[in-house]
């Protein structure tokens, strides 16, 4: 429990101390008003021992102390009206706060800060792996992650279909379900979050008990991770204008450039809505720390990882020696373009590596690439799937559909492909990138 939390509960208990005495000295008792104050006592010492108790399972004889003043005060409001029984009542729940209050004071841990993330697509856990590592090795701090779930939204903006992964994070995390932690009774110091959109995003939404605004209520810290590479260290103003910005006390970015664009834009941002310095120090709120995307690639070995078995016919030459391997990106932004076109190019590269013993190809088309063709280029969906079938049944090289690109960066020895953020990825590799020329940015 953190030294903050273990105050606050002292705090109040010495405010229930207060009252009981009030009680217990004043001769004309407004009835009701003690009913209130009785009332709110009792919701008080619930709530501390429910915080006890989540956090504790060797606490049991301070829950049992508040158990008893939970009774005393139960007696004291049937009695309230008979001076002797009242008298008597005080002086049980004096010595018994008195006891809770000493215990809590000398006996309960205090040393460590409580700290929660709360991912929510296990593919974005690379944003908060690298900060997760360093808490977790820390002894003062006590770090759950706790995967939150999503839901497809309905045309209406109503919630669909709800989602939820924690069942896919890799073996060395230990995973919380979020319906065992209760954030508003454990009130941890630190919430660690990456979706920053509430419910103003138009495809999806996490779970509106974990809006950034409402998480801000419930710790003494929430910071904001973006789950995204800035490219070259620039944002859009509409990433550095959403809730969980606004409601953040910390928004960690990855470069002092990216900083100045998330206060020039706030800035616009409460000029433009009369808000001018209601999102505080903006210096102090938005933080260069790096991205923990860049720390998974400089740390990633190839070690790491299972490369699949169908791999290893491309990775050696008939003589034995390794080829070197060329990870090849292609991005929906530039295959919309012009997607005949970007057809032609991605068949030119295929020719090009077919018959060469010494590289192989690893071509990682984006995810939804094949789904956005279809959707938005239809008449060119039937040639695209000849090329992905033709490239994969004539083994042309390495097909990448895996979930996990640090294997596609870390097993290549180059890049070769669209401009996107696996770019800004790719560079903390120091390996060769060459762009190839599409003349636009891809996603």
């Amino acid at each position: 429990m953190s030294r903050l939390k273990k105050l606050e509960i002292i705090t109040t208990i010495e405010s229930m101390l207060e009252v009981n005495n009030t009680i217990s000295k004043s001769n004309g008792l407004n009835y009701e008003a003690v009913a209130n104050a009785l009332s709110q006592c009792q919701e008080a010492a619930i709530s501390i021992g429910n915080s006890i108790e989540s956090r504790f399972s060797d606490k049991e004889d301070i829950i049992h102390l508040l158990e008893n003043y939970c009774e005393e005060l139960y007696q004291l409001s049937i009695n309230i009206e008979d001076v002797s029984l009242r008298a008597k009542h005080c002086k049980k729940i004096n010595k018994i706060l008195l006891n809770a209050l000493n215990d809590i004071k000398y006996n309960l841990p205090e040393d460590k800060n409580e700290i929660v993330f709360f991912p929510y697509k296990a593919s974005m856990w690379d944003s908060f792996e690298s900060l997760w590592k360093k808490l977790k090795s820390d002894d003062n701090n006590d770090v759950y992650v706790v995967p939150i779930p999503y839901f497809d939204k309905n045309e209406d903006g109503s919630l669909g279909t709800m989602h939820y992964e924690g069942d896919k994070y890799p073996d060395n995390v230990t995973v919380v379900s979020y319906e065992e932690y209760d954030v508003a009774t454990r009130h941890p110091d630190v919430i660690y979050i990456h979706n920053p959109y509430d419910n103003f995003n138009k495809v999806t939404t996490v779970h509106p008990n974990f809006y950034a605004k409402e998480l801000r209520k419930l710790t003494d810290k929430l910071v904001y991770i973006p789950y995204f590479v800035a490219i070259n260290g620039k944002v859009d103003r509409n990433f550095c204008t959403t809730p969980g910005v606004f409601y953040a006390h910390e928004v960690i970015v990855q470069a002092e450039n990216t900083k100045e664009i998330y206060i020039e834009e706030l800035q616009k941002y409460e000029k433009e809505n009369n808000l001018v310095g209601v999102f505080g120090d903006l210096d102090k709120k938005i933080v260069v720390g790096g991205n923990p995307k860049f720390d998974k690639v400089r740390e990633a070995k190839i070690e790491d990882f299972i490369i699949p078995e169908k791999w290893n016919e491309f990775l050696y030459s008939p003589n034995g020696s390794r080829r070197k391997v060329i990870l090849y990106n292609t991005t929906i932004a530039s295959m919309l373009v012009d997607t005949p076109k970007m057809l032609d190019k991605i068949e030119d590269v295929f020719k090009i590596f077919q018959n060469n013993t010494d590289m192989v190809l690893l071509w990682r088309p984006h995810p939804t690439l094949k789904a956005t063709i279809k959707s938005m280029r239809n008449d060119c969906y039937e040639r695209y799937v000849a090329i992905e079938e033709d490239f994969i049944k004539n083994g042309y090289g390495i097909y990448d559909d895996t979930p996990d690109m640090y294997l596609a960066i870390t097993l290549s020895d180059a890049y070769y492909g669209d401009w996107s953020s696996l770019v800004e990825l790719y560079r903390q590799t120091g390996k060769p990138i060459m762009i190839q020329n599409t003349g636009v940015l891809g996603d």
